[in-house]
C-alpha cells in the first residue's frame, strides 16, 4: 500500500496529509498555526467534531473520551487528564498531540471508523506507547489488521544524538533476547534501515525514533505497508517547524485526527 504525502497550503493553517489516511480528515500542522490551539484548528478538519487532547507527560497512558470531564473543553494544561494518547469510542471525536521534535503518530482503523492520537518521543517510545494505544483499540473491537498509522514531522534519526544509554533504553523497547546493551545496539546497527546510527562524539549514538516505532508495530503483526513516515524532520527544517531541540523553545505544532 503505496502513500504519499500532500502540503494543503490553501488552508488558513497549512497542514500536512497522507494518502494512507484519506478516509479521514486529519492533519499535521507547523509553526504557523502557532499559537492557534486544536479548538481553533479543528476547523480546518471538522468544525463539528468534539475535540479531545490531553496534558503530555511523556508516559503511556492512554485516554478516550469517557475519562474526560462531562460538559468540559478545556484548554489549560491544568485541567486536562494526563496522558500521551488520546482514542476516539464515536464518530466525529478529533484527537490531537503536540510535538515540537517528538514524533506525532496518528493511527485510525479502516473497519470501525476509531482513530487515535499519541505522543512518542524517546521516554514513550521506551515505554511502547503506541503499542499500548494499539491494545486499548484492540480492546475496544479493533484488529492490527485493520489499521493504518502515520507518524508526522519529527526529527530524524540522522541529527538526533543521544547518549548510548538513551539508545539502549529505547532499543530495549523491541523486546529483542538480547541482554547486553553493547550487543543489542551492534545487532539494531546491522539491520537493514537502521533505527540507530554511529556518532563521532563519544558515548554518543543517532536514534531514529520513528523507525524504532515501526519496529515496534511490526512486531505487533502490522504490515510495513500500512505504516507511513513523513518526509520531513523538525530539526532541519526552521522554516516550518519548531526544534525543541534545535531552539530551546517552548513551542508546539499540534497534529490531529477526525474519527468517521
Amino acid at each position: 500500500m503505496n502513500s504519499t504525502w500532500h502540503w494543503h497550503l490553501e488552508a488558513e493553517y497549512p497542514y500536512l496529509t497522507t494518502t494512507l489516511l484519506k478516509q479521514w480528515q486529519h492533519g499535521f500542522f507547523t509553526k504557523s498555526a502557532w499559537p492557534q490551539a486544536p479548538e481553533t484548528l479543528n476547523a480546518c478538519l471538522d468544525e463539528a467534531a468534539t475535540v479531545y487532547r490531553a496534558k503530555q507527560v511523556h508516559g503511556k497512558r492512554v485516554l478516550s473520551p469517557s475519562d474526560f470531564p462531562l460538559g468540559v473543553s478545556p484548554e489549560f494544561d491544568e485541567v486536562r487528564p494526563e496522558a500521551d494518547a488520546v482514542m476516539t469510542m464515536a464518530a466525529q471525536q478529533a484527537v490531537w498531540v503536540c510535538t515540537a521534535d517528538c514524533t506525532p503518530v496518528l493511527i485510525a482503523d479502516e473497519v470501525t471508523g476509531q482513530v487515535a492520537a499519541a505522543h512518542a518521543g524517546w521516554r514513550g517510545t521506551a515505554l511502547r506507547i503506541v503499542p499500548e494505544t494499539i491494545r486499548k483499540m484492540q480492546a475496544c473491537g479493533s484488529r492490527v489488521a485493520d489499521l493504518r498509522v502515520a507518524m508526522g514531522p519529527a526529527i530524524a534519526g540522522e541529527v538526533y544524538q543521544v547518549t548510548t544509554h538513551v539508545a539502549a533504553e529505547v532499543a530495549r523497547s523491541l523486546q529483542l533476547s538480547v541482554n547486553d546493551d553493547d550487543t543489542l545496539l551492534a545487532q539494531l546497527y546491522a539491520m537493514e534501515d537502521a533505527p540507530v546510527l554511529a556518532d563521532p562524539a563519544p558515548g554518543r549514538m543517532r536514534l531514529d525514533v520513528r523507525r524504532i516505532n515501526a519496529l515496534q508495530l511490526e512486531q505487533m503483526g502490522l504490515d510495513p505497508g500500512k505504516i507511513t513516515i513523513a518526509p520531513h524532520c523538525t530539526y532541519q527544517e526552521p522554516e516550518r517547524f519548531f526544534s525543541y531541540r534545535r531552539t530551546r523553545e517552548k513551542k508546539v505544532q499540534w497534529s490531529g485526527i477526525v474519527s468517521s
